[in-house]
Order: structure tokens, then sequence, then C-alpha cells
């Protein structure tokens, strides 16, 4: 497997007054090209785990590797391979902008990694456009001169500019306005289909992850709660609820809809799904 977490455990100020264990015996596998949802309530380990999925964090116990690496016990350049394949992008990355120029910015991580000067501005103009932002326009713009979505794409790009196998969003539409939000998550949505790049998405909006997701994984107190597709973990709502968590708003909308004598079936998790049915009990079909 590209990705394989085996019994991870961390613990925060081991052998001190303040020990805490953030991660207890965590497994599992993630597939080539997969876009796996990352989901759990304020402080189930979450960001703790990608962490260590580019060895920003070490395991107290435990293994984790990438592409047959051990990124547990990797340093040097190895370490600094894997980190170059494992882009993680932390929520607000916009705040980790410095350069005058948006070129000088997104460039600056394969610069740092020996990339030759010949193949930058071709890596920078490629990031740029696979965040949708035009290199001719934008390369020579201050990174501070553009809209907050504008600047989390620079962000994104500059991680992109690497080339990396895998990338981890934390939030990545944290604080963004709706019109940020939706673009950001059609531009990752886009990138996952256009170059099968296998994506960590860690998010709180259980509406985005149902749409977005091949495979959910569920954290609670620092472990695996639940794993599986969107309608395998959505039909389990009462674990969820007791996890504080939820499911889609539309699903709430389906059920309410079906105790009211409605005929719709169960699983329904998008509002693409649900505009389709009820077209259907209209006698109408989808355009798309």
């Amino acid at each position: 497997m590209p990705i394989t977490v085996e019994s991870l455990s961390h613990i925060y100020m081991p052998d001190s007054p303040f020990k805490s264990v953030a991660l207890s015996d965590v497994s599992f596998d993630i597939k080539d090209g997969e876009f796996i949802g990352l989901i759990g309530h304020t402080g189930s380990g979450k960001s703790t785990l990608v962490q260590h999925l580019n060895g920003l964090l070490k395991p107290t116990s435990g293994k984790v590797i990438i592409d047959d690496a051990d990124v547990s016990i990797a340093k040097g350049q190895a370490l600094k391979e894997i980190r170059k394949n494992v882009g993680l992008v932390f929520q607000y990355p916009e705040h980790q902008l410095f350069e005058e120029t948006i070129y000088r910015d997104v460039s600056f991580g394969p610069k740092n990694y020996g990339v030759p000067q010949s193949e930058i501005e071709e890596r920078v103009s490629s990031a740029l456009s696979l965040v949708g932002l035009d290199f001719k326009k934008y390369k020579d713009r201050s990174p501070f001169e553009i809209s907050g979505g504008q600047r989390r794409r620079v962000a994104i790009a500059g991680v992109l500019a690497m080339n990396p196998k895998f990338l981890i969003l934390d939030e990545p539409t944290a604080g963004l306005d709706p019109k940020g939000k939706n673009e950001i998550l059609a531009q990752i949505s886009e990138l996952h289909k256009s170059r099968n790049i296998t994506i960590i998405l860690v998010s709180h909006n259980m509406d985005d992850i149902a749409r977005l997701a091949d495979r959910i994984i569920v954290m609670e107190k620092g472990k695996v709660a639940l794993t599986g597709t969107a309608a395998q973990i959505f039909a389990e709502h009462e674990k969820l609820e007791s996890m504080g968590l939820g499911i889609p708003q539309i699903t709430k909308i389906i059920n309410m809809l079906r105790q009211k004598g409605f005929d719709f079936p169960q699983g329904v998790y998008t509002v693409q799904a649900a505009r389709d049915i009820i077209l259907q009990t209209k006698g109408m079909v989808p355009l798309d």
C-alpha cells in the first residue's frame, strides 16, 4: 500500500504531569489515488495523525510507511524525499506567505529542494494553473494584494510546485466565505481527477466530505472509530452523534421528508443525489 499506518501511538510530554495521549494504536491503509475524508471532533487526533505522515512528528510507538519508506525512522535525505512527496497544507496556509511576489512564494519550495532553475518556472506555472490562477496575470503580483480565497490557492500552489504524490489538507476552507470555499473545493476535486493524486482531506463539514471522499476515516479520542464509504459511515448516524459529529444537511432534509410520507430511498448524502431523486419523482430526467 502507498500509505500504511501500523499501531501508531503518540504521547505528548510523556513522563510528565502534562502527559497527553493523542493517538493510540491507530492502523489503516490508503491506496494510490484514493480521496480520503478524515473527520472527528476537535481533539480527536486528526491533526496529530496527519503530521506523522510526512515526519513532522515521530511516533511514540508504531510505524508509518509511505511507498515502502518508514517515515518513523527516516532521517536526512530520506526524510527530505518523503516530505517532498507528501505535501501538507495546514489551516490558514496563507499566513505562511512571505515573499514579495506570487512567483517567488510558489517557487520557494522547489528552489530549496534543489530543483534546477530551468524547471522552476514551468513548475510555478503548472501549480498556479492547477489552482485556477493564470500564471502571467498573477506571477508578479504581491500575495497580499489578492483576495483571501486567492491567497489560500497560492499557498496550496506552493505545495503543488513540489509535485507531491500525496496531498494532505487540514481544514483547507476554514475562514473562507462561501465563494472562496467553493472555489478551493472545486480546485481540489479537479486536481484529484486530473492528476489522480492521493488526497487526505481533514474537515468538519460532512457535506463536503460526503461529496468528495471515496472513503472516510472517523477519529475519536485518538483512535480510528469507523472507516468506510460515505454510505457506510453516515448510516451510523447515532454513533456519529455520540461523537459530537453529524450527517450531511441534505440527508437530514431527506429523512424529514421521508417521515412526512415521501417515498425517498435511504442513503442520500449529496445535494446532487437528492436533486436527481426529486426530479425523478416528478417524472423529470436530470440534465447531468
